[in-house]
């Protein structure tokens, strides 16, 4: 039964005002008041941060380092909170990437990405006819990826101080206790409402009769006994047991793949961080199933040859520049990448200073390019995602992405567990030459296969200085990930400027696909007239990435900025 009388008896229920309750009741000292909070946009303090989506979930994270926690637990902490409080992109039925640095100097990279589901196929969003049905990929149960996010979180755990029941409670809080709206979470709880009805076969806490409004409270009941079940058993509390039944169950309902044995074989990938240098600095990113390090590592190789400082910011030479790397980059990510136990990636090649001082040869500072003409290198050898960065005083730093893909993923909640489940297959490259929903295009290296890992765009990335920590950054926003994490650093490393302005000037996107450059609001007019007079296709857009950057300073203090974009807030002391 899809129709909205059916959702809306039983949670009549949970949905009340936000005028009841008015206490810190979230987490294990109750330090967090989940019906008053305040959003901090950039603070420079000298112990800790923490910066995300939604200040609940940082001041949760800010919580746990008080209490002792380091920079892992904060971050688990984090994580899970967004799962409650930020139910678009924050999740344990999605999944993501890590790139730390502990206290001892040794680098991570943690790889926890969806998989396809052992009866994917490389052609099942083929119809018969043979067209390419990204309705099937993008909505509903046939496009979930196997969850790979609460494998991710105990990984992380290993490098924590405290126990993992202590780091999950204060989200069992929120779900439990509920939290309230803010106006952007309400709108866009109704924005998907139909979706929502659409797309589940038992109730959600997302729906109700009447519009969300800013400073109702959102319960989300079956979501806290999940995360109970977590803290009770573990991984197994997840990928096993109750709550591994009620996802298959769901799938059944609703036609999707995934089964038992998907869930109990899931396993988190321990990377090596994609390394290189810009200007002298140590970039530490992603590797594959994450595109993000390599072609961040590319542009980023691509453009240090010329004088940005002297160029300067976001004029003609200096973004011409930056957009033809993106062109390039991109078209290498079309070819090139995918999951490394599944393709062959040619990680070295690509980041070497030869291949992308080749890659820029045709390079032509008078005049756009045109895609068509750029192809991928020649390598033969002889809107929904959510990032975290945090930083402690004791050197540890974190930096994650993670993803349910679109807005609220597939829209579908599983029955019964109370948690949105990922529309990650459509990362895959489901026909070639066919674009994703964020219109990036693949082939054979990006193809469906059994248990494979789709490419991602996630960035999460940290940078060093003489050895020392210079900066933790990351944001959302699908294929304008790497970008806006280029603009960042260049913003930061040749423009000189300080964490806020490098967050929150405009940015812009180029992916060589289609053959379009995004421009955000307030990017500078007559840079973009000169560029549309050198033969660019220009569209204006009104947001791009919500980025959140950590800079120390050379008095050892941290500069944090959370982007003005959204509800992004830090949290420090």
């Amino acid at each position: 039964m899809k129709t909205s009388s059916f959702f809306i008896s039983f949670f009549l229920i949970v949905i009340t005002s936000c005028a009841q309750k008015r206490q810190s009741i979230v987490g294990v000292g109750k330090e967090v008041d989940p019906y008053h909070f305040t959003q901090t946009k950039n603070l420079t303090i000298t112990h800790g941060c923490v910066l995300s989506a939604e200040p609940l979930a940082s001041e949760v994270g800010l919580a746990v380092m008080k209490r002792g926690g380091n920079a892992f637990d904060a971050m688990i902490a984090t994580q899970l909170a967004l799962a409650v409080v930020y139910p678009d992109a924050g999740n344990i039925g999605g999944g993501g990437f890590t790139v730390a640095r502990t206290s001892n100097d040794s680098l991570i990279a943690l790889d926890y990405r969806e998989m396809a589901p052992l009866k994917g196929s490389r052609d099942m969003y083929i119809d018969s006819a043979g067209n390419a049905r990204t309705d099937w990929s993008q909505n509903g149960h046939l496009s979930v990826g196997v969850p790979g996010t609460v494998a991710g979180l105990f990984e992380e755990h290993k490098y924590a101080k405290l126990p993992f029941a202590e780091l999950i409670q204060p989200a069992i809080d929120l779900a439990q206790n509920g939290f309230v709206l803010t106006n952007g979470q309400a709108n866009s709880l109704n924005e998907n409402r139909e979706d929502f009805i659409q797309y589940n076969t038992k109730p959600t806490a997302f729906v109700k009769q009447k519009k969300w409004m800013k400073g109702d409270t959102l319960f989300q009941p079956e979501l806290a006994k999940t995360l109970m079940r977590i803290r009770d058993f573990g991984m197994k509390g997840f990928y096993e047991g109750e709550t591994a039944k009620l996802v298959v169950a769901e799938m059944q309902r609703g036609k999707g793949l995934i089964s038992y044995d998907d869930l109990k074989s899931y396993v988190c990938k321990t990377r090596k961080p994609v390394e290189f240098d810009y200007r002298g600095y140590n970039v530490v990113s992603m590797p594959p199933s994450s595109s993000g390090g390599i072609i961040l590592g590319e542009m980023l190789k691509m453009i240090e040859p010329y004088p940005m400082h002297d160029y300067g910011f976001q004029t003609k030479q200096s973004v011409q520049l930056m957009i033809e790397a993106e062109r390039r980059a991109y078209a290498d990510r079309a070819e090139h990448l995918g999951d490394p136990e599944f393709w062959n990636v040619p990680q070295n090649i690509l980041l070497s200073d030869a291949y992308n001082k080749k890659r820029m040869s045709d390079y032509d500072s008078t005049k756009a390019s045109e895609s068509k003409n750029i192809k991928a290198g020649n390598v033969h050898e002889s809107n929904q995602t959510t990032h975290i960065s945090i930083i402690d005083d004791k050197g540890n730093m974190v930096a994650v992405t993670t993803t349910l893909n679109n807005g609220y993923g597939s829209k579908t909640v599983v029955g019964g567990a109370g948690f949105f489940l990922n529309d990650e297959m459509d990362d895959f490259s489901i026909k070639p030459g066919v674009p994703n929903m964020f219109g990036a295009v693949g082939g054979d290296a990006n193809a469906i296969a059994p248990g494979k890992r789709m490419l991602s765009s996630m960035t999460p990335t940290l940078v060093f200085k003489n050895h020392k920590p210079f900066m933790v950054v990351g944001t959302p926003g699908g294929t304008t990930i790497t970008t806006s994490v280029f603009q960042s650093i260049v913003n930061v490393v040749d423009f000189g400027m300080d964490a806020k302005d490098a967050v929150d000037k405009p940015k812009f996107h180029h992916q060589w696909l289609p053959d379009t450059i995004y421009l955000e609001k307030g990017f500078n007019k007559t840079t973009a007239d000169e560029l549309q007079k050198m033969g660019y296709k220009l569209y204006m857009y009104n947001a791009i990435g919500r980025t959140e950057l950590i800079k120390i300073l050379p008095d050892g203090k941290f500069e944090a900025a959370a982007d003005i974009r959204g509800d992004d807030s830090v949290s420090g002391y």
